[in-house]
């Protein structure tokens, strides 16, 4: 591993500096010093089937489980991120009359990650972390990376985003998109693959008219796991939950997923079926009322008195569910996979118990249970605290040895990145700092997962409790790093000396 050779060079160079070298007697600086402190089996210590909890949840208390459809009870095979991909830049050809040569760009897979921000005006994928600031290295214009240098020209000589800029309450601002949901990543493929077209071929275009082009709303489906979520939901019925449905997509697509999945009589385990719902307008505005669908899916005139079971509703409000239902409060919980659409005004303003669902974290699980991704984290965790210990000394000795360590924990932080996305690195980090995208995620959920076949894995009388991680004025205690599997930071004791 190159961190022990680095780590050797720079021990050499210390020369009679007693802290410095103190330092690196303890670390006993060698290609294994990282293996060394990783306890034996850490690196299966995640399971991707957990439930991670932002919130305390007792499901004891949850006597109301609500879904919704796309990525939630009906998740898709990775064939249909092609196909979402393709049959939306024929569409951009053919019907927006864009150059032909864009139809020669396949679709990249593993190009672009969720949670992403795209500036309209400038044409620039890119992804920003939980403080608004820019990660630089993942500034994208087109399929070509922008250099630091004229990112931070670009936005005058800062890396930082106003809040204004970034996004609104549900993720679009008048200069930023984020993209929240997994249906969005052929999408940001296809914008920068146009991008690229216009670039490379020195087209002068509007990009904020190609983002509004790009349209990803024709696609064909393919489910997994129908089997898991037949098995979720006999689960709760069997043991007297109430379920319901809210979903965007109409009946007729919903009815044939969940034919597959479940079987024909799919709706007798719901007491309400909601589609077309219009999120997250349906969540907080009244001014659509729900209309029911006859058998044939065809809309009916009558007034809605009731929500009843073995019934298929369009569009309505939340306002008038509650008023229906009198469903309220933490008795409720609501799974999705859009934060923004799904869970926000839920968790907010409505005071429903709220589940993420993240498919991410399989991929992402696999990569932290990784030998090398433990090695580089806790080397990387190594330098941090050395470079935080050591940087008061000013002698040119010491200086050439923390920009040793500089140099060394950069390179490290681009490893660990590559691990997880080459473009884009992890969905949850931007090296050190959280993304935007889970910031969002902790503030708009409860508990979050990979898929709600999770459930299957605990009792209905569960209680989820969220680890508890010090916060930076805290001192890290045994006991948490215990059971939350937090590994201990080396020089501890000698860091906690100066804070």
């Amino acid at each position: 591993m190159f961190v022990g050779k680095r780590g050797r060079r720079a021990t050499s160079c210390c020369g009679g500096l007693d802290h410095v070298r103190f330092f690196f007697c303890v670390c006993n600086v060698s290609p294994s010093f990282s293996a060394d402190l990783i306890p034996p089996g850490v690196c299966n210590l995640l399971n991707p089937s957990t439930i991670y909890a932002n919130n305390e949840v007792d499901l004891d208390e949850v006597e109301i489980y609500g879904f919704d459809y796309d990525y939630t009870l009906a998740l898709y095979s990775n064939t249909l991120d092609t196909m979402i991909y393709n049959t939306a830049r024929d569409f951009l050809v053919k019907h927006y009359k864009y150059p032909e040569g864009i139809s020669k760009y396949d679709y990249i897979p593993n190009f672009a990650a969720r949670g992403l921000h795209y500036d309209i005006q400038k044409g620039l994928l890119m992804k920003i972390d939980a403080f608004h600031y820019i990660q630089l290295g993942t500034v994208y214009r087109g399929l070509n990376p922008v250099p630091d240098e004229e990112v931070l020209e670009l936005y005058g000589g800062t890396n930082h985003v106003p809040l204004e800029e970034v996004s609104g309450f549900y993720g679009k601002g008048p200069v930023m998109k984020q993209f929240m949901d997994v249906f969005s990543i052929p999408e940001m493929t296809l914008l920068a693959a146009a991008n690229d077209y216009f670039n490379s071929n020195d087209i002068e275009y509007d990009p904020g008219h190609l983002y509004k082009d790009v349209s990803v709303s024709a696609f064909e489906k393919y489910i997994l796991r129908g089997d898991e979520t037949y098995a979720v939901l006999h689960r709760l019925a069997s043991h007297g939950k109430k379920l319901f449905l809210i979903t965007n997509s109409p009946f007729s697509f919903v009815d044939k997923g969940m034919k597959y999945m479940v079987g024909k009589d799919w709706r007798d385990l719901f007491d309400i079926v909601i589609v077309q719902a219009d999120k997250p307008h349906f969540f907080n505005s009244c001014g659509k009322p729900f209309r029911r669908l006859d058998s044939n899916g065809d809309l009916q005139w009558d007034k809605i008195k009731s929500l009843d079971k073995g019934q298929v509703y369009k569009q309505g409000n939340l306002f008038d569910f509650l008023r229906l239902t009198g469903w309220r409060g933490s008795k409720v919980l609501y799974f999705g996979d859009h934060l923004y659409s799904d869970l926000a005004d839920l968790m907010l303003r409505h005071g429903w118990r709220t589940g993420a669902i993240v498919p991410e974290l399989e991929v992402e699980t696999r990569v932290v249970n990784t030998e090398q991704y433990a090695q580089g984290l806790t080397w990387l965790q190594a330098l941090t605290g050395l470079l935080e210990r050591m940087q008061m000394h000013r002698d040119p000795e010491s200086k050439k040895v923390l920009q040793d360590w500089l140099k060394e924990r950069e390179e490290l932080r681009a490893v660990t990145k590559n691990l997880f996305n080459p473009h884009f690195g992890s969905i949850f980090r931007t090296c050190h700092n959280p993304t935007y995208f889970s910031r969002r995620l902790c503030r708009f959920s409860d508990v979050y997962m990979a898929s709600i076949s999770c459930l299957l894995n605990y009792d209905l009388s569960y209680t989820f409790y969220p680890r508890r991680t010090p916060l930076q004025h805290e001192a890290p205690l045994w006991m948490d790093q215990l059971c939350t599997g937090c590994m201990k930071t080396p020089f501890l004791e000698e860091m906690a000396h100066i804070r």
